[in-house]
């Protein structure tokens, strides 16, 4: 296995000191951000790497001898949402992305589906949970023609550059579980995308990431360790479903995901929180995550992604980091 971080909670800091980060902590990858709802940081040159040789050289210089490697690019967004503002912008991100993965010599972009409008002049996206009624079947008949059509270019373009693009089973997307994943493959016929396992994403579902990654198989392409508590006696009252966010402010730090658009506060207790690698589930559990992405491919990369608002950024990434290398010793051990 190949394991590294995704490098947006590292921010904060110029690349080099980025990659420093990574190196302590014993991990050998770097996932870096190419674009979506967070800007490129640790690719300033982005646009002369796309055209100069040279631009590119210096760039995969700034890696060399520090023991860590690009492990793939990350431009997670929403391509299809309705406000063109929003998913043109979203839409080019992921091509240039593929460009720029080939460009570097990588082979994989992790984004997501995306997700349209409930109808023809929709201004916001439309995520169907539960469709009992056959108006949300209607919806979803749109959205996925939609979908479709995007993502039978977006592969044909993945194709020639061979890069595969991972997608992410991301709530406020019209991929969310395997079914899904399925459904979009039988319509484009792609053979490109596929999907990035973020186990924290089935476990709030209630889902089994080891189970899902069996699944699907060769369609799993890269994968995320991002872990999820399940606060019980909230859960119990709220369900998983919780939808309690609050609206922030202008004058309140918060990120935006394009155009107008802006996250909001978590709920307060919650009924589930991100939390790093060990606080949800324990190592033995990672491990068996681990066998199940060895048995997909042995040479997987599965980055870290730290999303733990208890624990600083470089403490949840030491943490998550004892997990995820404890873990991988132990399938060494048991392989």
């Amino acid at each position: 296995m190949k394991l590294g971080v995704y490098n947006a909670v590292l921010h904060d800091r110029p690349l080099p000191e980025a990659l420093k980060v990574i190196a302590d902590l014993g991990l050998t990858g770097i996932e870096v951000n190419s674009g979506g709802f967070l800007p490129p940081v640790h690719i300033p040159t982005f646009d002369e790497i796309l055209e100069s040789d040279a631009a590119r050289d210096d760039y995969l210089a700034i890696f060399e001898g520090t023991g860590v490697a690009i492990a793939g690019l990350n431009c997670n967004g929403n391509p299809l949402h309705p406000n063109r503002i929003i998913g043109d912008k979203h839409a080019e991100d992921i091509r240039r992305s593929i460009r720029l993965a080939h460009r570097l010599g990588q082979d994989r972009v992790v984004t997501m589906s995306g997700l349209p409008g409930g109808e023809p002049g929709a201004t916001v996206p439309n995520w169907i949970v539960n469709a009992w009624n056959s108006a949300a079947l209607d919806v979803l008949d749109y959205q996925w023609g939609v979908a479709a059509e995007f993502w039978r270019e977006t592969d044909r373009l993945a194709r020639d550059l061979d890069v595969k693009v991972a997608l992410e089973l991301h709530p406020q997307n019209l991929v969310f579980n395997p079914a899904d994943v399925y459904r979009l493959v039988d319509l484009t016929g792609a053979t490109h995308v596929g999907v990035e396992l973020d186990a924290s994403h089935l476990f709030w579902q209630q889902m089994d990431p080891v189970a899902v990654i069996r699944e699907l198989g060769p369609l799993v392409f890269q994968a995320a360790a991002k872990d999820v508590r399940v606060n019980t006696a909230t859960a119990a009252v709220y369900g998983v479903l919780d939808n309690r966010f609050r609206r922030l402010s202008p004058a309140e730090n918060r990120t935006n995901l394009g155009g107008d658009e802006w996250a909001n506060e978590w709920p307060k207790p919650a009924a589930w929180d991100f939390v790093a690698l060990g606080k949800g589930h324990d190592v033995a559990y990672w491990t068996e995550f681990l066998r199940a992405l060895h048995e997909v491919d042995p040479d997987m990369l599965v980055n870290i992604e730290h999303e733990d608002v208890e624990l600083g950024r470089i403490e949840g990434l030491e943490v998550a980091a004892k997990v995820l290398k404890e873990a991988d010793s132990a399938l060494s051990i048991s392989a």
